[in-house]
């Protein structure tokens, strides 16, 4: 396993490539996102396990630091822009929304013409912009990212709020939620409770707990144990921390409760993931 360091050329933190990609690479992972935009048909990758078979006009999207594997890429049948972690973990709207936009791998065009369209033309400005090399070409290219992630994370929250129906769904009470993982997020390498986090949303601890996982799908225990494992395979990647200290700075309390999460969201142990980063 392969990390991919990527360089930005003209732009720094964001990089348009459209020549020489290469028509297989094995598995390999990267800081940096990746938008790719799918012109013909016959494309194949594995993003975290997956394997995708985009048609022309679909969008994939591999999300920072996510094991991903080009196994047949036709000549000219794609182009994408990479672009710096940085981007979406210094945004609050976009930490608190991760764990459901880091789940959403692919766009299709049959299914969203409008949207994988406009996606696709902001790539397309991204690369024009660097092109053009004026003054503030980093400023521009970088609101153009956060115009396709906003496009990005309207499209899974809509579709996150359709799952639960109009009924259950309440832009006051995704407020608490969004807050909750926000605060989750900022917080997750401390020994927080989730009573800790009820208080600090206004809501009493039953009340939270059933509206978190009502909204989340999950219990309050998981999602933190999710953000903590994404912190750790971020650590892991440092060759010069333990599996133990790794633990630790993720904020997990003991290497057992680690060693068992980190293997229920990934599949795999600890020091066998770190393996596939060096």
């Amino acid at each position: 396993m392969e990390r991919e360091i990527i360089r930005y050329p003209n732009v720094s933190g964001v990089s348009f490539t459209e020549r020489d990609i290469p028509s297989i690479f094995p598995p390999h992972w990267h800081n940096a996102a990746e938008f790719i935009t799918v012109l013909k048909e016959g494309c194949r990758y594995r993003i975290d396990g997956t394997l995708y078979e985009p048609e022309a006009g679909d969008i994939l999207l591999i999300w920072p630091r996510e094991l991903h594997e080009l196994i047949r890429i036709p000549e000219e049948s794609v182009v994408f822009v990479q672009f710096s972690s940085c981007i979406i973990e210094s945004n609050n709207d976009l930490v608190a929304s991760s764990y459901f936009i880091n789940k959403c791998h692919i766009i299709k065009g049959k299914e969203n013409p409008e949207l994988t369209e406009k996606i696709r033309d902001l790539i397309y400005k991204i690369r024009d912009v660097n092109n053009k090399k004026e003054y503030f070409t980093e400023t521009r290219s970088k609101i153009l990212v956060y115009q396709a992630l906003l496009l990005v994370g309207e499209y899974v929250m809509k579709e996150y709020k359709e799952s639960l129906g109009d009924r259950k769904f309440s832009n006051k009470l995704w407020d608490y939620i969004r807050y909750a993982c926000s605060y989750i997020a900022e917080h997750s390498t401390e020994n927080i409770s989730q009573a800790e986090v009820a208080e600090r949303t206004g809501l009493s601890q039953y009340y939270f707990s059933k509206l978190f996982k009502e909204y989340t799908k999950m219990s309050f225990p998981s999602y933190l144990s999710g953000i903590r494992v994404r912190n750790a395979i971020n650590l892991l990647a440092q060759e010069s921390m333990s599996v133990t200290d790794c633990a630790f700075e993720a904020g997990f309390q003991s290497t057992t409760t680690f060693n068992k999460m980190f293997r229920e969201f990934t599949g795999r142990s600890p020091r066998d993931y770190r393996k596939l980063l060096s």
